[in-house]
């Protein structure tokens, strides 16, 4: 089976900001993308988990798509103009896809 390269941009970002950040990544020309709850983690401000918050933000999620290489930095940049002001986490992994004439 062949398959083709393609990007894999995940973010965890504050569930307020996922709207904002969905929009951008609409914006920036991205097909798709997943919206996960996130439970819990931990970081340089210690570990962190959903039970116990007490504002309506309900922690944070992460929104996963994948994209053409050639689409990354544009999809990069506008995320991370919502990010760089807020609590976040971006990665970017190499990945294989099936059918790239969806990403």
């Amino acid at each position: 089976m062949k398959t083709h390269p393609a990007k894999r941009i995940e973010i965890v970002i504050e569930a307020p900001m996922q709207k904002r950040l969905t929009n951008a990544l609409n914006d920036a020309g991205v097909s798709g993308y997943t919206v996960l709850p996130v439970r819990g983690g931990g970081g340089r401000s210690g570990n962190w988990t959903r039970e116990g918050q007490v504002s309506r933000a309900n922690g944070m999620v992460m929104i996963v798509c994948i994209v053409r290489e050639e689409l990354m930095q544009q999809a990069l940049e506008k995320a991370f103009s919502i990010v760089e002001k807020h609590i976040g986490v971006v990665s970017i992994t190499d990945c294989d896809v099936l059918r790239a004439e969806l990403f």
